[in-house]
């Protein structure tokens, strides 16, 4: 059985060099709890991590060997319950499986001097500017305190920072937490489909769209399948779009656990216009409001990124606006915090789309909610006279 620091290395390791996501990359096994603690820990504190290894370095190390000395000193500096002499040997262990010996070397010399000046590095953590002690990119914390004061920003930057809570929805409408280190699958009622995994932030869209028994309801961006799930134990005649082959496999498989039989369609042209009572836009974006649980979204965020996906935002809202019958309602969902791809997006939508009015809106910010972050907006269109 491979080495559960080498398994969080080679995750590491690929993330760094393909930016896929660690969550997918993740070894099945009995080791699979501890190596997401340890990958997750990493990529959320990166920037601190840099810093230290940067001052025990004398030339940026690549490959194994970064990601190898990235892991050690996540141990040490962000995981109490590893004891060092472990966080160390282990981390060596690992390094002896690759192909050149110095690295172990130098991986031991570097923790071990990590180790000896822990306090130093830690006093020097703590006196780094925000952004980069809670490890966040400097425009994208700027941007969280411009909206919310410096405190706002830093007890942002720190729920985000914590391990995230696994919520179990079920059928009577209930979120219920799951227990640390419990696997979904074996909590009773799994294979029966009793539940699915979402947070309770979700139910803000599925609540503005309030779907009936009978009325037809289109979920447009579907994939993972959670709220099409919660909008079909409501009785809604349910098909769900998803255009990506991939994730539309995975939005097949969960309706299928669920014992869902809503049909799956690939593209909006199969839908057809004009069609729908309402109609969920749950779109692509920057996933600022789950940074809990995608700690790599982080590092994937740009202004630029960012600008693009309010782009392909507004193109989704447009061609959804020709599905909503006279009368009908289009909720547009996000699991972002970001203005631009939330109100300043419904403002947008509204003032090209006259024949729509926004009926309500609810955003989730975790410090306040205690859940994810996330937008949703009930646009309601107008009948026909």
């Amino acid at each position: 059985m491979m080495n559960a620091r080498r398994s969080a290395a080679y995750v590491v390791g690929r993330w760094l060099k393909t930016k896929e996501f660690p969550g997918e990359l993740l070894p099945s096994g009995p080791d699979r709890a501890f190596v997401q603690d340890l990958v997750y820990t990493t990529v959320r504190r990166l920037r601190p991590l840099r810093r230290v290894l940067g001052e025990l370095v004398a030339k940026w190390p690549k490959g194994e060997m970064e990601a190898l000395l990235y892991v050690g000193a996540a141990q040490i500096l962000y995981m109490p319950d590893v004891p060092d002499f472990a966080a160390v040997n282990e981390t060596v262990e690992a390094a002896k499986e690759c192909p050149s010996p110095g690295v172990a070397r130098v991986v031991n010399g570097v923790l071990r001097n990590l180790v000896r000046r822990r306090a130093e590095f830690e006093a020097l953590i703590a006196s780094a500017p925000a952004a980069e002690r809670e490890s966040f990119p400097g425009e994208l914390y700027g941007r969280w305190e411009a909206r919310w004061g410096v405190d706002g920003a830093e007890r942002l930057a720190k729920w985000h920072n914590e391990p995230a809570v696994t919520y179990l929805a079920r059928r009577d409408g209930s979120f219920v937490a799951l227990e640390r280190g419990e696997r979904v699958e074996n909590v009773p009622g799994y294979a029966e489909g009793e539940f699915i995994v979402q947070d309770p932030a979700t139910a803000m869209a599925v609540a503005l769209l309030d779907p009936k028994p009978g009325e037809r309801v289109l979920d447009l961006c579907a994939a993972p399948g959670g709220k099409s799930v919660q909008i079909a134990w409501r009785g809604a005649d349910l098909p769900s779009c998803e255009v990506n082959p991939r994730r539309r496999r995975r939005l097949e498989e969960n309706l299928a656990r669920v014992g869902v039989a809503a049909k799956v369609v690939g593209s909006v042209e199969e839908c057809g216009p004009g069609a729908y009572d309402k109609v969920l836009v749950d779109a692509p974006c920057s996933n600022t409001g789950v940074i809990r649980r995608r700690p790599d979204a982080r590092w994937g965020w740009s202004a630029d990124k960012m600008s693009a996906l309010v782009r392909m935002q507004s193109e989704i809202l447009d061609a959804a606006a020709k599905l909503v019958a006279p009368g009908g309602t289009l909720v547009y969902s996000t699991c972002s915090n970001e203005p631009e791809e939330n109100a300043m997006q419904v403002d947008s939508f509204v003032a090209r789309h006259p024949e729509f009015a926004v009926a309500e809106s609810k955003e989730s910010v975790p410090f306040e909610s205690g859940h994810d972050g996330a937008f949703a907006a009930a646009l309601v269109r107008k009948a026909q006279a």
